[in-house]
């Protein structure tokens, strides 16, 4: 997998949004970056079946924003 990069718009606002995979203990991970934020840290989570924050900062990245950054990671395995 490559780094990527996407745009997004939710209610309205726009997010430039940059990912770039690593492996960590045998399972890929993401980097996270949107509109120059801190990094976030995304691996998956089996309780809510899907990739999720897990830094300390996870709790900052809009509810919505987490969930479409999700869905086009897993879009892009």
């Amino acid at each position: 997998m490559q780094e990527q990069s996407f745009e997004l718009v939710l209610s309205g606002v726009p997010y430039l949004v940059k990912a770039a995979p690593f492996s960590f203990n045998g399972e890929t991970r993401f980097k996270v970056r949107y509109n120059n934020s801190d990094e976030h840290i995304f691996t998956w989570d089996s309780g809510l079946g899907r990739l999720a924050a897990i830094d300390d900062d996870a709790g900052l990245i809009p509810d919505d924003l987490e969930n479409a950054i999700a869905g086009r990671l897993q879009a892009g395995k």
